[in-house]
């Protein structure tokens, strides 16, 4: 009976029909699929519906306004864009800006944490005018010692190539501004750790790079040292101190090397240093007169200028460069250091026979009376 009746049950249930609330939606089949879809669409505050492209003059503006990004591949591709621009235009066509427009915008970037950075804007720098550069040296200077003295390695190196590119442009402009001569050597003997400290031929090394916490001090009798400075990134093998080397080799060279010979007079100033031609009876007339090879040969008396310390001077003629060089202790300290390098030997060592090489020489033509 139970069975009977339990299937009499199951049999009126497929003929039940379903109560349905009111408002209630039907319920979907087993097989439903779903075919809606949203369409999304892209609204544009600014639309430009001009058929004409911007100018490579607005484009360079473009990227020049950009390397103040806080992006680093932005500020990488907007200096390699604005190098192609610069070296693909046509021969003896002005630049889409001037230098001294450009140059604002690359003075920060020495200083710029990403190495791809400062590596396209040393391409950029070479690819400018040199006559235009030349004018902007006194502005590059101090970007340039502030990288040399960064706690980070490589923006140091990155900062020494960049002085290295000034002197080849620049020459004896870059030693001749306001503290382009004391400060810089500074910087050099700071990253070297070649600074002298003390009297009585005593000096020390100071490492101020980033890792060195020991000091090195050498008297005349001997020598007793501790940790190395660190010149760069761990398993740089002195490369670093190698470039450090060659470029205040540059540097000096720049500043006390090479002295005015006598093939390098012309020949009124000849006839006039023989006592003939149109300087007689006076035979040493070129002494009295203005130098031309200095663009303000009165500038050094700072008459209308705030007056500087000595570190900030300038110092244009190579007699007043090798006298601070002297009195200041660094003639004493970069030869003690050039020992230590060439004692080292390797790679270290023949990097500092060219700042060896250009204090022999200069000592030289100092001995003779001629620098």
């Amino acid at each position: 009976m139970g069975n009977s009746a339990k299937r009499k049950k199951e049999k009126q249930k497929d003929f039940v029909k379903p109560k349905l609330k009111v408002g209630k939606a039907k319920g979907k089949p087993e097989n439903f699929t779903d075919t809606s879809f949203k369409s999304k669409g892209i609204t544009l505050t600014q639309q430009s519906l001009t058929l004409n492209a911007p100018t490579t003059s607005t484009q360079f503006s473009h990227h020049l306004s950009l390397l103040s990004s806080k992006s680093d591949s932005q500020r990488r591709d907007s200096l390699a864009h604005l190098t192609t621009s610069i070296s693909a235009r046509p021969v003896d066509s002005p630049l889409p800006k001037p230098v001294s427009l450009i140059l604002p915008s690359l003075y920060p970037l020495l200083l710029d944490p990403n190495s791809g950075v400062r590596t396209n804007l040393l391409k950029l720098l070479k690819v400018l005018p040199e006559g235009d550069v030349i004018d902007h040296v006194g502005a590059f200077m101090p970007y340039v010692r502030a990288g040399m003295t960064h706690l980070a390695a490589d923006v140091r190196v990155s900062s020494v190539e960049v002085l290295s590119w000034l002197i080849s442009v620049g020459g004896e402009d870059v030693v001749s501004v306001a503290g382009g001569w004391v400060k810089t050597l500074n910087c050099f003997l700071s990253v070297l750790g070649w600074h002298l400290q003390g009297s009585n031929s005593k000096w020390t090394t100071l490492s101020t790079s980033a890792g060195a916490g020991a000091s090195s001090t050498s008297t005349s009798s001997g020598t007793s040292s501790g940790n190395k400075a660190s010149y760069g990134k761990a398993g740089a093998k002195g490369r670093p101190q190698v470039r450090f080397l060659s470029v205040l080799g540059e540097f000096l060279d720049a500043g006390i090397g090479s002295p005015i010979s006598v093939s390098d007079v012309s020949d009124d100033d000849e006839m006039d240093t023989t006592g003939s031609g149109s300087g007689f009876p006076i035979s040493t007339l070129s002494s009295h007169l203005i130098p031309s090879s200095i663009a303000s040969p009165y500038i050094t008396l700072n008459v209308f200028g705030a007056p500087r310390d000595e570190e900030g001077e300038m110092y244009e003629t190579r007699v007043d460069r090798w006298r601070v060089f002297v009195s200041r202790g660094f003639l004493e300290a970069v030869e003690k250091g050039v020992e230590g390098a060439r004692a080292e030997g390797g790679e270290v060592g023949r990097a500092s026979v060219g700042v060896w090489k250009v204090l022999s020489e200069a000592k030289g033509v100092a001995n003779g009376g001629d620098l």
